[in-house]
């Protein structure tokens, strides 16, 4: 059984459009979701990984039914090392969307209006 945090290798068995499917060296076989594949956005997954393709990945959960979630991005040397994004709301997005989406109503209300004036 492979332990949460640790570094492993395997070998890919399966892409699909939202993760791969690897089998570790131990004998078991867990995922990789499209979002742990690389720090940047992975439109698709195949042009990261392919089957029969060894990865080094880390194991970042397991769950009750023994489903093990992997992470290619989270064993590459460094990983750590970066900054993380703070959790939580951002007051100075929050200002933005609300003004944003105020100012959205009001041009669908005036071109409503101008629609509705031309019949």
């Amino acid at each position: 059984m492979a332990d949460v945090g640790a570094v492993v290798e395997g070998t890919v068995e399966k892409v699909t459009d939202y993760g791969a499917f690897v089998k570790l060296d131990s004998g078991e076989s867990g995922m990789v979701h499209i979002s742990e594949v690389d720090v940047n956005y992975v439109r698709d997954i195949r042009e990261y990984v392919r089957e029969n393709d060894r990865v080094t990945v880390k194991v970042i959960g397991q769950k009750d039914d023994g489903k093990i979630d992997l992470s290619i991005k989270q064993a590459k040397p460094g990983f750590e090392d970066r900054p993380q994004k703070k959790k939580g709301r951002d007051p100075d997005f929050e200002a933005k969307l609300k003004r944003f989406m105020s100012q959205s109503q009001e041009r669908l209300v005036d071109l409503k209006r101008h629609k509705e004036g031309k019949r």
